[in-house]
């Protein structure tokens, strides 16, 4: 993955960086955390300039975060509310619960989701979905992702042959994540299953003999 990443940088020097990243936000695989600082690294070794490095990054983050809403678009609300319905757990009042969430705190949703693993490309989606005007949402977008690469693109700079340092903490970070979103999610399913078990009719007749 980082030769191709380097490769793309040796060819097309800054565009190249920025096509990098916005495969990584179709293709979360590819990680933001092995071609910011590598691009941070090669512009340190003087194959691009520190500010192309950080331009070029940051249009393709937007770039992929604009399809990636205009595929929440095209998804749309009814099909959502559909596929929500049919799974195991889930109610509609879920979904607008989150609607009403999001239409209330989209905009920073959007900002700080682009500075979190897994939620950077993720966030865009329900933007999409919830038909977000468009100037704000890449507004918001591009402000959190030039804050993100900023800090991930000097690292590289900074760092030189050692960018790869920045990779374990970011990972790190990553893994943090992860187990706060398996927590949250197994908190969801076990407090539904209980209320579910809780509701059944045979349980309230049972108890009132």
């Amino acid at each position: 993955m980082t030769q191709l990443v380097t490769d793309l940088m040796e060819r097309l020097g800054g565009p190249g960086a920025g096509l990098a990243v916005a495969l990584e936000n179709l293709f979360p695989p590819i990680p933001s955390e092995v071609i910011l600082p590598l691009a941070g690294f090669a512009a340190g070794q003087g194959r691009m300039s520190l500010f192309a490095a950080i331009a070029w990054t940051t249009l393709g983050s937007v770039a992929g975060a604009v399809a990636l809403y205009y595929a929440g678009r095209l998804l749309g609300r009814d099909r959502v509310r559909a596929i929500a319905s049919r799974l195991p757990l889930v109610k509609l009042a879920d979904v607008d619960r989150t609607e009403a969430w999001f239409a209330r705190h989209g905009r920073k949703a959007v900002l700080f989701g682009r500075m979190i693993p897994i939620f950077r490309s993720l966030i865009s989606i329900p933007a999409g979905v919830d038909r977000m005007p468009l100037p704000v949402f890449v507004l918001y977008t591009t402000i959190g992702s030039l804050v993100w690469n900023t800090l991930f693109v000097l690292a590289g700079y900074v760092l030189g042959e050692n960018w790869t340092v920045v990779e374990g903490y970011a990972g790190a970070f990553q893994n943090v994540v992860i187990a706060v979103c398996v927590l949250a999610a197994g908190y969801f399913v076990i407090s539904r299953m209980i209320k579910s078990r809780a509701a059944r009719p045979g349980r309230h007749a049972r108890g009132s003999r």
